[in-house]
């Protein structure tokens, strides 16, 4: 109890450091930081909400006790009642206490570019990359997020080779942010003529979208380079030099736009890619120096990683990472993506409570 009141406290005064410093003209005279400290401790009130339950039950909690010296027996018995009443209590909200307190990711409220690049498995990977995109679209669209198409590379199979798209809403980073890793599809392809299965892979990043204030790009650091456009199977669907491929030539991030037929938009699109490319390597770097041990436990987002398997002959989908199965797979890849989110979720939230200091 002593050392969640502690972790309880540092909150607390990390709380009220944020309130003096949006307090500060300096502060708010910068927009961008003022934004930033203003989503922090926006983020901190249910922990803060939380808090002062836990506060308030310890005061009832050492009300009831003191009640259990009274002389008269039927306050001592009323005492007792209410005593074991919290103390029923008492492990459950200690546990969400500590579920509040585990460090929140700064990129939780944000916005998130979704990228999905087929894998091992031909034209079966590319179908299935369709039918990921598809379902987080449909996802999507039942939280009221808007997804914007920022590039397109299709198979001539009609599947995908690789879609990276915006996806726009509320907290959007924080509910999709362990989808990235390798998905893996087993089904008889339309192909197949002798009805074997075959296992494909799919890869997904999810990055959060970082705005101009999260990473500095000096435009010296760029190559930007124009050509036509050009669609599956390398036919040409332009005419002019439209399409962008841009070099950040520090760290050799290239990143190519090309369906629009504007070459101005294009540049847009590959800008904002290219940010959350870049905010994710350099939060990557800053993990790795900062704490090794916790990424072994919940995941580094590496592409290698096989995260779930989509299991068509047996309607089901298991999440390696939770070790939960659902047998509802035509739900799930429809958009009914919640029941697996929630699992990976309080599998995570596990893991990093079983890791906060």
């Amino acid at each position: 109890m002593t050392e969640l009141l502690a972790k309880i406290e540092a909150f607390e005064q990390r709380a009220a450091r944020i309130e003096e410093q949006l307090a500060d003209p300096a502060i708010a005279a910068q927009a961008g930081e003022y934004a930033r400290l203003a989503k922090e401790l926006s983020s901190l009130r249910p922990a803060a909400q939380c808090a002062a339950r836990y506060r308030r039950f310890l005061s009832d909690l050492e009300s009831a006790r003191a009640m259990l010296a009274e002389p008269d027996a039927e306050l001592r018995e009323l005492a007792k009642a209410e005593l074991r009443e919290l103390e029923a209590g008492q492990e459950e909200l200690e546990r969400e206490v500590r579920v509040h307190l585990v460090p929140r990711d700064p990129n939780d409220l944000k916005s998130a570019i979704l990228e999905i690049r087929a894998g091992t498995g031909g034209d079966e990977a590319s179908l299935f990359a369709m039918d990921l995109f598809r379902m987080y679209s449909r996802y999507a669209e039942r939280r009221g997020w808007k997804v914007e198409l920022l590039s397109l590379s299709e198979s001539e199979a009609g599947g995908i080779k690789e879609v990276v798209a915006s996806v726009a809403g509320e907290s959007v980073f924080s509910r999709l942010k362990f989808e990235r890793g390798v998905h893996r599809v087993q089904r008889v392809p339309a192909t197949e003529t002798q009805g074997r299965i075959h296992t494909s892979t799919v890869t997904v990043a999810v990055l959060p979208e970082a705005e101009e204030v999260d990473i500095a790009i000096d435009p010296k650091d760029l190559r930007i380079d124009v050509f036509r456009s050009s669609g599956p199977g390398g036919q040409s669907v332009n005419t002019t030099d439209s399409a962008v491929r841009i070099t950040h030539l520090p760290t050799n991030v290239v990143v190519q736009c090309q369906d629009e037929k504007s070459q101005l938009k294009n540049k847009a699109r590959a800008m904002k890619i290219l940010r959350a490319r870049l905010l994710e390597a350099e939060q990557a770097r800053v993990d790795a120096a900062r704490a090794s041990d916790r990424r072994s436990q919940v995941g580094s987002g590496e592409r290698s990683e096989k995260i779930r398997t989509y299991n068509y002959p047996q309607s089901r989908v298991t999440d390696h990472r939770a070790g939960v199965t659902l047998h509802q797979l035509e739900k799930i890849v429809q958009g009914d993506l919640d029941p697996i989110l929630d699992a990976v979720h309080a599998h995570m939230s596990a893991q990093a409570l079983g890791e906060a200091p």
